[in-house]
């Protein structure tokens, strides 16, 4: 059985060459500014209607309240919350700050109200599983207050019988009662609501070992609930598992809608809603890249923000904040994006503690 077709090798060669992994530092008339560099292993970002920016983080087990002063030049910062285990994946329902740590999902009510007064949690579930591998959080909720969360694959490449690894789950916060949204993937750091179809796009990072361009990362999106979308048998939509594809088929799963370079580590999603930046960006999909980590020192990837806009050709990728490898030298590692309701994009780096804002000004120079 050929694992790697010659068409997909084509396409990794192709998307390598037609989106040009060159240092592009921000589009003209657009300026990046540190909001603050004082949230250690900043993560998963959400801002509460009054402006509070709150950041979860998966190493140092502490949830942050940011907020940033009147011209947004810098900022206070609050530890909410500390010696979490992972609480790497924040939401805001209603008043409520929701926390995605490794094994329990909690809540802290009424959170602007509370968060300077090491306010307490309440725990909606703690039975999700406990392995580290894979094991940190994102976290969204739909409109009528369901919460998603994905629960890694806690490995490379393997197959449990837990029906929850490998996939992204629906939970009831009333009960902490779960169902499979998506299956077969393997590690998504990222999702968000199409602001028209309502559908629900997420990343996820493909499997280690196979080559330096394969398999491609993927953006994948959600038609209907419990869709698989081919981990641990097929990788990027066609690639088949040396282990885990023998007797299976890639039309038998949902195939990527866009793909990333392998290895870039796309993490998280934001759609730009806002109203600052140009038309060109309505609905357009941010991806923070992270950053690849078992690449040769001359074969770094990632490591920006990039833009995938939507043009009556189709989606059309490009580099956006291109600010942190040069010279094969790494500054930071985005993890997150999330639009401002000011319309500015806001960037967390969890390697330098920093939150970023990408503001347009107009001005080319």
């Amino acid at each position: 059985m050929t694992f790697i077709t010659k068409s997909f090798q084509f396409l990794c060669i192709t998307l390598v060459l037609s989106l040009g992994w060159h240092v592009v530092a921000l589009p003209p008339g657009f300026e990046l500014t540190t909001l603050t560099d004082a949230v250690p292993n900043a993560r998963q970002m959400v801002e509460s209607p009054s402006g509070v920016i709150y950041v979860g983080s998966r190493q140092v087990g502490s949830v942050y309240a940011v907020v940033p002063n009147a011209d947004k030049t810098d900022a206070a910062v609050t530890v909410v919350a500390k010696d979490l285990p992972m609480p790497s994946g924040l939401t805001l329902l209603g008043d409520d700050l929701v926390i995605a740590a490794l094994n329990r999902i909690l809540r802290i009510r009424n959170i602007d109200e509370v968060y300077r007064e090491q306010p307490d949690l309440e725990t909606i579930t703690d039975d999700l599983p406990t392995d580290q591998h894979h094991g940190w959080k994102y976290l969204e909720h739909d409109p009528e207050g369901y919460l998603y969360l994905n629960v890694g694959a806690p490995c490379n490449v393997c197959l449990r019988d837990d029906p929850r690894y490998a996939s992204i789950v629906r939970l009831n916060p009333a009960d902490g009662a779960t169902t499979i949204y998506a299956h077969g993937v393997r590690n998504s750091v990222g999702f968000a609501w199409h602001p028209e179809t309502a559908q629900l796009w997420f990343s996820d990072n493909g499997r280690d070992w196979m080559g330096p361009e394969v398999p491609l990362e993927e953006i994948n999106v959600v038609s209907n609930p419990s869709e698989h979308f081919g981990f641990p048998y097929v990788h990027a939509g066609v690639v088949m598992d040396p282990e885990f594809g023998q007797g299976k088929s890639p039309e038998d799963y949902v195939k990527p809608k866009f793909y990333i370079r392998a290895h870039a580590a796309a993490l998280g999603i934001a759609f730009y809603t806002g109203s600052q930046f140009p038309d060109e960006y309505r609905n357009a999909l941010f991806v923070a890249e992270h950053g690849s980590w078992n690449h040769a020192p001359r074969e770094p990837r990632g490591y920006r923000v990039s833009v995938i806009l939507e043009t009556a050709n189709g989606l059309h990728y490009e580099p956006f904040a291109d600010q942190w490898l040069v010279d094969g030298r790494v500054s930071g590692r985005p993890n997150d994006v999330i639009v401002l309701k000011d319309g500015s994009l806001l960037i967390s780096d969890d390697q330098q503690g920093s939150l970023y804002r990408v503001t347009y000004t107009g001005d080319p120079s």
